[in-house]
């Protein structure tokens, strides 16, 4: 193995052109592609590596044919949407307000700064517990989430998963070899947890109110991108971040380097970065939409810009009230009304308002989207409709939540920790059961240079006073 090679796996998403996710990601967003389906089909006929997670490596994908896909990556950007494109999906702020259904008044956050505090700790230790029950799973399939929790005695899900040994693993029906647990430092395992381990989940939420803190609530997209290439290691940013970070370097600013050789622009990672902007904003959800609009543009277009906003928005309608349906709508408010990711959301909610089960929402997300495609497995939309269901079969139970969000498979800590993080704040710190609670001993981590260890509840103060200096209780 070459120094290029380990250097690559090391740095996950690192150098490539991951030329099929952006033919899937053009036709998905709507591109009339034209005469460049030929160069598309042509290049993608050139053999490659198995691995799927490094498509752009081996057989006839050198040099050359890097620079001819990186080509064609910048021809898509010119091209026109399709004449019979249903769906009107633009990435301006004005623009997408004006897409958007006439929201409902909410009531105003009732409570002060104590009360505050409460649900905004709620939301930041709910995200921190579901993003350490998912871990472990991280990247594997729905069968192999179910051969892992099987071997140990843990399926369905109903707690931290346990380490299951060799033997263990191996004694399960449909055991893959590739998919046993990796040996691995990282304590994340029933038994073994004590505190919370360095994950992007985490980072971001700390990130957000580092931003909030320095620049106030009037902070720009170019703020967000500063405080980036300042102090969050490029090793820990991934996909479309990992890009935006490298055109940041280049000298490409926002909103070009959301755009810019991006096909992972409508992925997940800017939903997980919209915390805060939630629990800033108690019972605004447009402001906090608003805040995480300007932080999305960065890395992200169209749905995944989408998906922040709608998190944000959640998260903020969630102090003020307890019915998820309500708490759902409330955040698509803050979305345009003809946009993909509306109407997947929307889908979920008909079964459950049809009085179908979990598992058929599940077969139904399954059957839309194909998980062991890396488009599929970390795109805004499917992750979207994991939570969703997370949230609404839940029973307002916090632990059923956020293993429905485990337990389907797709991104699994980012999934259970923005489940956990919503649950949270509806209900606040101290309804989170201490089953779930105590492993975590009030102990966080990041690699935010100042954050690097903190305590949950400090930061959790540091925050509510953040939020409050910036307009939340006003």
């Amino acid at each position: 193995m070459t120094d290029a090679d380990l250097w690559s796996r090391r740095l996950t998403w690192l150098g490539g052109v991951d030329l099929d996710t952006e033919y899937a990601q053009a036709r998905e967003e709507g591109r009339d592609l034209g005469p460049l389906r030929t160069e598309f089909e042509r290049l993608l006929a050139v053999p490659r590596a198995s691995d799927q997670w490094f498509p752009h490596r081996g057989g006839g994908r050198d040099g050359a044919w890097q620079a001819a896909a990186n080509k064609l990556l910048d021809a898509v950007q010119g091209r026109p949407l399709r004449g019979d494109y249903r769906y009107h999906e633009p990435d301006d702020l004005a623009s997408i307000r004006a897409e958007c259904a006439v929201p409902s008044p909410l009531p105003m956050f009732p409570g002060g700064r104590d009360e505050l505090l409460r649900r905004l700790h709620g939301g930041l230790l709910g995200r921190i517990c579901g993003c350490m029950l998912g871990k472990p799973v991280e990247g594997h399939d729905r069968r192999s989430i179910r051969v892992h929790a099987e071997a140990t005695g843990r399926w369905p899900i109903t707690d931290y998963l346990l380490r299951p040994d060799p033997r263990q693993y191996a004694a399960i029906e449909g055991a893959k070899p590739d998919k046993m647990p990796k040996p691995t430092d990282l304590k994340f395992y029933a038994g073994e947890i004590e505190g919370a381990v360095i994950d992007d989940d985490i980072n971001y939420t700390v990130i957000g109110h580092a931003v909030v803190q320095q620049c106030g609530a009037d902070f720009k997209p170019l703020d967000v991108a500063e405080f980036w290439v300042t102090h969050l290691p490029l090793r820990t940013a991934c996909t479309a971040e990992r890009i935006a970070y490298r055109n940041l370097a280049d000298a490409v600013l926002p909103p070009d380097s959301a755009t810019y050789r991006n096909p992972c622009r409508e992925w997940i990672g800017a939903d997980i970065r919209a915390d805060y902007y939630g629990y800033a904003n108690p019972g605004d959800p447009q402001r906090a939409a608003e805040w995480a609009h300007r932080d999305a543009s960065v890395s992200h277009v169209r749905n995944g810009i989408y998906g922040s906003m709608w998190v944000a928005a959640m998260i903020a309608a969630a102090y003020v009230l307890d019915d998820w349906y309500d708490v759902i709508e409330a955040g698509l408010s803050q979305i345009p009304e003809r946009c993909r990711l509306r109407d997947a959301v929307d889908r979920v909610t008909a079964m459950r308002h049809a009085g179908e089960s979990w598992e058929a929402a599940v077969d139904s997300i399954h059957a839309e989207w194909d998980e062991m495609n890396h488009h599929g497995w970390c795109h805004t939309i499917s992750n979207a409709q994991v939570m969703v269901a997370a949230l609404l079969w839940g029973d307002d139970d916090y632990g059923r939540t956020i293993c429905r969000a485990v337990m389907p498979g797709f991104d699994t800590d980012c999934n259970a920790a923005t489940a956990g993080s919503l649950w949270g704040v509806m209900h606040g710190v101290d309804a989170v059961p201490r089953e779930w609670t105590e492993p975590m001993r009030d102990r966080g981590v990041s690699t935010i240079p100042r954050w690097s260890s903190f305590a949950i509840s400090g930061l959790a103060a540091e925050m509510t006073e953040t939020a409050v200096a910036n307009g939340a209780l006003a």
